[in-house]
């Protein structure tokens, strides 16, 4: 896998974080500094543990997946994808976007950690049908995903909701288009 491929990857499963980092800004009714340094690194820490998970899995399995590891690779890329961006276009019921109230309590950033970063999970099992190097591709993934987050915690502050949904669709594109590129380039012999 490219380097740029990997930062487009990691660019995709950072956008549920980012939309999530963004509720957060906007439901802080106390602002501290430092809270958006806690969330994007909470966020960077779930997002680079969890590929690294889903490639030992991977690898444990690989003899019995290796000849349709483009196909795994790419319909579960492609379903995560489609998942982003169903959710982004499903309506916000009142009262869902700010699950914080009052202020992010230290479990509701573990639960936000690991429901963005499940995804990253399966994403593991992808690099490992694909032989990537894990270490690297974890640290992109969780660096990217730091790097979104800090910032969406501002905006989120700022801007509200503008950006939430676009940024989850932007995602799931992402997501859908690496998939088919790893099945193109296998069934091309690329």
């Amino acid at each position: 896998m490219f380097f740029l491929e990997l930062c487009l990857l990691a660019v995709g499963l950072a956008m549920d974080a980012f939309a999530v980092s963004v509720t957060d800004g906007m439901c802080m009714k106390q602002f501290r500094f430092r809270q958006p340094a806690i969330i994007a690194l909470t966020f960077g820490v779930f997002q680079a543990v969890m590929p690294v998970i889903g490639f030992w899995c991977g690898m444990f399995f690989y003899d019995v997946i290796q000849s349709v590891d483009h196909w795994i690779g790419f319909v579960l890329l492609a379903f995560l994808g489609g998942k982003m961006i169903y959710a982004a276009l499903q309506p916000d019921p009142a009262g869902e976007s700010c699950p914080a109230g009052n202020g992010l309590t230290v479990k509701q950033l573990l639960l936000q950690g690991v429901a963005t970063s499940i995804d990253a999970l399966a994403v593991g099992i992808t690099l490992s049908a694909v032989n990537a190097d894990i270490l690297v591709s974890a640290l992109t993934i969780g660096g990217i995903t730091a790097l979104c987050c800090f910032p969406a915690v501002f905006i989120g502050r700022r801007f509200g909701t503008i950006l939430n949904d676009k940024a989850e669709i932007l995602g799931g594109c992402i997501l859908i288009g690496i998939g088919i590129k790893i099945l193109v380039s296998h069934l091309s012999g690329m």
